[in-house]
């Protein structure tokens, strides 16, 4: 029984979600990191680390970031001391052994909105925001389910009732989920100048959520395109060896 209930949960995240028409196909976006060669784009990443700060930050933790990998995202050593000094970090205890509040450091992880599970689930209605770290990696599709998520909300057009504290998303399972709409029409001021319409945020938060889950995608491309030029190079010096080897030998 152990085995089959473990053999069911696989099942259970390795399908796309379901829904009572079957499955729910989400849009497919042209991602700037996808293919074998895709990499990041660091001016959009920069945007959806905005629009999460913005707009995510409120009810979402990034437990396993640290603002000191922001220079991954292309900002200097003094930008993100600025931006972790934003933040108000319980730190101690001090010399008297008490606990007490100091401003954010590189070193810092992303400060939680929230000091705990229960406080958290008190501001939220019961609903337990998740970490935001891995996600895109913690769902089918990530990318693309994540972006038709932000994207996803309407009113309710196949008579489904929604109860109070609920919301309709076309691409949720089950289409009643417990948030709001996060984004909505210039919500967020682009210091680029790029409009912040609800699809270009939901894409560049999207493309920062992917690379938070996977910031070593472009060295992990890098290594896998060296180590196939080995391999061919290194066929080919074979090959000749062999013929070299060998060519003095009736076969």
């Amino acid at each position: 029984m152990r085995l089959l209930a473990i053999l069911f949960s696989i099942t259970l995240f390795a399908v796309p979600v379901m829904a009572a028409g079957g499955t729910i196909e989400y849009p497919k976006v042209e991602w700037h990191q996808s293919g074998p060669f895709g990499t990041f784009d660091r001016a959009q990443l920069q945007r959806g680390f905005q629009v999460y700060k913005q707009v995510c930050a409120a009810c979402h933790s990034m437990r396993q970031l640290s603002y000191r990998n922001l220079s991954a995202l292309g900002y200097d050593e003094n930008q993100i001391k600025a931006i972790a000094a934003e933040y108000m970090i319980t730190d101690g205890p001090n010399d008297e052994g008490e606990m007490f509040e100091r401003p954010g450091r590189p070193s810092d992880k992303f400060k939680s909105p929230f000091a705990n599970e229960k406080a958290a689930r008190a501001a939220n209605a019961g609903a337990y925001p998740p970490d935001l770290s891995l996600m895109a990696k913690a769902r089918h599709d990530g990318a693309n389910y994540l972006h038709a998520l932000l994207t996803g909300y309407e009113e309710p057009h196949d008579g489904t009732v929604v109860p109070e504290g609920m919301y309709y998303n076309k691409y949720f399972s089950g289409h009643l989920i417990a948030m709001a709409p996060p984004l909505m029409e210039g919500s967020v001021a682009y210091a680029d100048g790029t409009e912040a319409s609800v699809d270009q945020m939901a894409k560049d938060v999207t493309a920062f959520l992917a690379w938070a889950a996977e910031p070593e995608m472009e060295e992990r491309k890098k290594m896998g395109f060296q180590v196939i030029l080995f391999l061919a190079v290194f066929s080919v010096v074979m090959y000749l060896a062999k013929k070299q080897v060998w060519k003095n030998v009736k076969h």
